[in-house]
């Protein structure tokens, strides 16, 4: 199967476990994923299957968009509701205008230190691994982009939010550092990946529904085509000679004439052909070829 798959990953579950799954349930042994979700959210899981994992790589650095929920009176040192509370508790509620008043702060570029409790790597160990040992853990603050971070609701002690940042954000920081700033701690309580990229939640499969689309033999009603992804890359149609060529490994030219840097090769029959870097012109050499196309 070539393709790819919009799951709604369950909170509960590794995005390992949602991959080996989805295995089962298409038959199909080559699938990934293009960026883990923590087990805790929920929420939008993008995999591809088939031939077409090779197009990961071109995937890098999608915005993604989460709602979610965020708790005030204690910080934990996991920066969710699975850790163990940390530092003081407060019986003091935030209002909603002084929460208001700190979100700007948290928006634009900022330097985040991931939390301890992160995949993050410190001399080839997960920085989670060394924080369970009680070892201690210092990472580096990074570069990350929060283009949106909205109140869309409080109650008591809790905020509904709203987030759209770069790939690499924790949001769990964010909640953390928002309870920092307004001196009464807090943790991410709830989180759900509404969007990755093109990949939307409303365009997703859960796995249950998936497996009924299996059995019912429609498996075909989820699987998103190659012409369907990567919308930035132009899409061209390679003649039958043009198409030789790409397959050797040689550069050929194509009707595409929009000067984009990458586009993607289809045949007649709408299967993808090969990922071809624009050389000079209307001359393409082909990064990546998908023989048998």
């Amino acid at each position: 199967m070539d393709g790819a798959l919009i799951i709604h990953k369950p909170a509960g579950v590794t995005s390992h476990d949602v991959v080996a799954r989805v295995r089962r349930i298409c038959q199909e042994r080559s699938v990934g994923h293009l960026g883990t979700l923590d087990p805790s959210a929920s929420g939008v899981l993008p995999l591809l299957l088939g031939r077409l994992t090779r197009l990961a790589q071109f995937f890098q650095g999608r915005d993604k968009e989460y709602a979610g929920e965020i708790r005030f009176g204690w910080a934990t040192d996991t920066y969710d509701a699975a850790g163990k509370p940390v530092g003081e508790i407060s019986s003091r509620q935030p209002t909603r205008e002084e929460v208001e008043s700190a979100l700007p702060r948290f928006r634009g570029r900022l330097q985040q230190v991931p939390p301890a409790y992160s995949a993050k790597k410190i001399d080839g160990v997960p920085a989670y691994k060394l924080a369970r040992r009680e070892k201690p853990v210092t990472l580096a603050a990074v570069e990350v982009e929060v283009s949106q971070f909205d109140m869309t609701a409080m109650a008591g002690d809790r905020m509904r939010f709203h987030v759209t940042c770069s790939t690499g954000t924790y949001v769990r920081s964010l909640a953390h550092e928002l309870g920092a700033a307004l001196g009464v701690g807090a943790h991410l309580s709830e989180l759900q990946r509404v969007r990755v990229g093109e990949f939307s939640l409303a365009a997703s499969y859960t796995l249950d529904a998936l497996g009924e689309l299996a059995a019912a033999g429609e498996l075909d009603r989820a699987l998103l085509p190659a012409l369907r992804l990567l919308p930035e890359f132009p899409a061209v149609f390679a003649p039958a000679e043009a198409a030789g060529y790409l397959l050797q490994g040689r550069a050929a030219n194509l009707g595409e004439f929009s000067q984009a840097p990458l586009v993607r090769v289809f045949t007649h029959d709408q299967r993808l052909l090969a990922i071809a870097r624009r050389l000079a012109g209307s001359l393409f050499q082909p990064q990546i070829v998908f023989p048998g196309a």
